[in-house]
């Protein structure tokens, strides 16, 4: 069982930079592929980004590809993401989540989440 913690969250302005990390616990951190999500008030969540388990491959939602990077250091069982040129509809609670084998822009298919953190981006 992995037990993910968010933070890194916060309010910023507008063309601001956060990085947010996702710390694990349990199980061993590099079997497992990690996804970013992203879910806003009044709106279902959405995917953000991935990262395979040797941190080689990732994929990005085309709203974040060139501004977000995902990153992932295993030694500390911690995966990063860097938000780069905020936008007020970046506003969101920033989950991550981990599953085994490949990993999916589809949240249903990971089986383990944080509790999320809150980025607010004013304008």
């Amino acid at each position: 069982q992995v037990q993910l913690v968010e933070s890194g969250g916060g309010l910023v302005q507008a063309g601001d930079s956060l990085r947010l990390s996702c710390a694990a616990s349990g199980g061993t951190f590099s079997d497992y592929g990690v996804g970013w999500f992203r879910q806003a008030p009044g709106k279902e969540r959405e995917f953000v980004g991935t990262v395979t388990w040797s941190g080689v491959y990732k994929d990005y939602a085309d709203s974040v590809k060139g501004r977000f990077t995902i990153s992932r250091d295993n030694a500390r069982s911690t995966v990063f993401l860097q938000m780069n040129s905020l936008k007020p509809e970046d506003t969101a609670v920033y989950y991550c989540a981990a599953k085994r084998g490949l990993t999916s822009q589809s949240g249903h298919e990971y089986h383990y989440w944080g509790q999320g953190t809150q980025v607010t981006v004013s304008s």
